[in-house]
């Protein structure tokens, strides 16, 4: 899967949870999808619909009632089902879930295996802005699933981020999966 991808999918809040859940076998009807997730309707409707815009899902014929449709994976969304599965896996049940939420979580992760310049990041992830993504590393840096250090031998000084602990398993479970 490819940086824009993995951009795409995750603008959408819970996108990823559904994926990950469907790829673990819940059914994918929308009840037990919503119940699974705990995510508001609204938002669970509208991550639904994006994933069907991206050719992720698509509802299975003949079953489920118009206004309550029955959804399956396509051959495209089935491997990226595997790879949202592999990011929740590594996951521990008590952390938090929610940061990966985050629309930069996951793209910001994938990229920062070694370390890497603030502008090295944002080039690979080119529609990001300096905004979204100094504060998606300042509440990676928080949760401790990156690591910044800042060398002071160069002139000027500048600062380096990479992936650890919970943040280097994602970057991992993504990058092996590419």
């Amino acid at each position: 899967m490819d940086i824009n991808t993995i951009v795409k999918v995750t603008s959408r809040a819970w996108s990823l949870d559904i994926l990950a859940l469907m790829n673990s076998g819940v059914a994918g009807r929308q009840a037990p999808l919503l119940l699974a997730t705990g995510a508001g309707r609204t938002a669970f409707a509208k991550s639904l619909g994006h994933l069907v815009e991206l050719g992720l899902l698509e509802r299975n014929p003949g079953y489920g009632h118009p206004l309550r449709p029955e959804y399956r994976l396509t051959p495209k969304g089935s491997e990226i089902a595997k790879i949202a599965g592999n990011i929740a896996y590594t996951i521990p049940n008590n952390a938090n879930f929610a940061p990966l939420r985050l629309t930069w979580t996951v793209p910001v992760l994938s990229v920062i295996e070694t370390p890497r310049r603030f502008t090295e990041i944002k080039s690979d992830l080119f529609p990001i802005t300096d905004r979204a993504l100094s504060k998606s590393l300042y509440q990676l840096q928080s949760l401790d699933w990156l690591r910044r250090d800042i060398n002071t031998e160069d002139r000027p000084p500048h600062s380096t981020y990479q992936a650890t602990n919970i943040g280097f398993k994602i970057c991992q479970a993504v990058n092996n999966s590419l």
